[in-house]
């Protein structure tokens, strides 16, 4: 312990480009799909529950799959035959989604499902390999790391790739390609760079990290269904089911919005849509900056303690903007996109801190045989979230305007607070001071 996370430092930058990859391509999926979708359908809540196609498939591959991880041995580690497989494929599937896009409603469902099978399948195993190579008691600040490089990822994918996203890949006179179809589609570009990076992040990951191997035999794991009861019979099977439940509340507020933000930008504030990834950017942009600090404070004062301030501010933030919104409605679009931004800053100050300590926090009550089974439970949690929330947001969105998003959302913070006072383990061992 006396040298501290320094040593785990430069291994826990390189599985962060797993999370990069993530950072990638989701904001760019979760912005520009829906305008994609909207070219064909006109209902906010048809386009929403179109949305939780990806969050169905996490909420079932996601578990199953990280727990086949867990009893996989290889060569080259347990996790690392799912990655330098199944992302390299997710990568290549992402890259066709706009020029299938510009091809009919078919042909998109088509490909975003098998994107999503892929990515889906890959995001738990590249999830536990952190937790199999750094100790507990450093996770909060592996995790700071992990999420500032995915946070990084967003920021290119926002602020960089989305700014080419009218920008053809082909001349219009080159004869390669008509304008609006195929790889001269509208987001091909940043797209179809988005899938380089991300193979060339798996190669990263299978050249450079090396998996801790195990030393328990086959027979040491007991069966899946087995695994997931001793979860909630254990010493602390009530703060495992308090912190899934709070988790399941504060990612209703969060995947609830972010299909949305994009439209919001363009339909009510009225920004084009190269802007759609701005409030993903800022948001992202403050995670990177708060990422690291946010474990090293939460190490200190306890992550549960810090989960709970970052919470209520959350909650303050949602409620502040439609508030915000009214003030400003006769200003300058640039202002109005000003005052948005900023406050989606604040949001992501606070967002990332409780997404850096919630993970640690579970688990810091698993075992290596385990790690699998409680990163599989957060995945459910939050996927069964994601699956409810864009239909539900949808209907607000269509009932009640904009506004009512973001109410949703601040009320989904107050309940994930008020479960989360109760959770009494997942600290580090060395805390100084858990919280009440």
């Amino acid at each position: 312990m006396k040298n501290g996370f320094g040593r785990y430092f430069f291994l826990t930058f390189l599985i962060g480009f797993g999370f990069f990859t993530m950072g990638l391509m989701d904001p760019l999926y979760d912005t520009y799909v829906p305008l994609f979708l909207r070219r064909y359908i006109g209902s906010n809540a048809a386009v929403g529950a179109l949305m939780t196609l990806d969050n169905i498939l996490q909420l079932i591959l996601i578990p199953l799959v990280a727990v086949w991880s867990d009893r996989t041995s290889t060569r080259i580690g347990r996790r690392m035959p799912f990655i330098i497989v199944m992302l390299p494929i997710s990568a290549l599937l992402f890259g066709l989604i706009p020029p299938l896009a510009a091809v009919s409603l078919a042909a998109l469902i088509a490909i975003i499902f098998f994107f999503n099978m892929f990515k889906t399948s890959v995001r738990g195993p590249v999830v536990a390999l952190m937790p199999d190579t750094i100790p507990a008691d450093y996770r909060s600040e592996a995790n700071g790391i992990i999420n500032m490089m995915g946070g990084i990822g967003l920021i290119v994918s926002t602020l960089v790739l989305a700014r080419f996203v009218n920008v053809r890949v082909f001349a219009p006179d080159s004869g390669a390609a008509e304008a609006g179809t195929g790889f001269n589609a509208p987001g091909s570009l940043p797209f179809g760079i988005a899938c380089v990076c991300v193979i060339a992040a798996a190669l990263v990951l299978f050249a450079f990290v090396r998996e801790k191997p195990g030393t328990e035999t086959a027979e040491e794991h007991p069966p899946f269904f087995a695994s997931i009861k001793s979860v909630f019979t254990g010493d602390s099977k009530n703060s495992v089911g308090r912190i899934l439940i709070s988790l399941f509340f504060w990612f209703l507020a969060y995947e609830g919005a972010k299909p949305f933000l994009g439209l919001y930008l363009v339909e009510y504030i009225g920004a084009d849509e190269a802007s759609a990834a701005l409030a993903q950017g800022a948001a992202g942009i403050s995670g990177v900056i708060l990422a690291v600090p946010s474990g090293y404070l939460a190490h200190k004062i306890g992550r549960k303690r810090f989960i709970r301030v970052c919470l209520i501010l959350l909650a303050a933030i949602l409620f502040i903007i439609p508030l915000s919104s009214l003030v400003s409605g006769n200003f300058t679009l640039t202002l109005r996109l000003a005052v948005f931004l900023g406050l989606m800053f604040l949001y992501g100050i606070f967002w990332i801190g409780v997404v850096v300590n919630s993970f640690p926090m579970l688990w810091q009550m698993s075992d290596f045989t385990t790690v699998g089974v409680y990163t599989g439970l957060y995945y459910t949690f939050s996927q069964s979230a994601a699956v409810l929330a864009p239909p539900v947001t949808g209907a607000v969105i269509d009932i009640g305007g904009y506004p009512g998003l973001f109410v949703f959302g601040g009320l989904a913070m107050l309940a994930a607070w008020f479960v989360m006072g109760g959770v009494k383990a997942g600290e580090a061992a060395d805390t100084g001071r858990a919280g009440p």
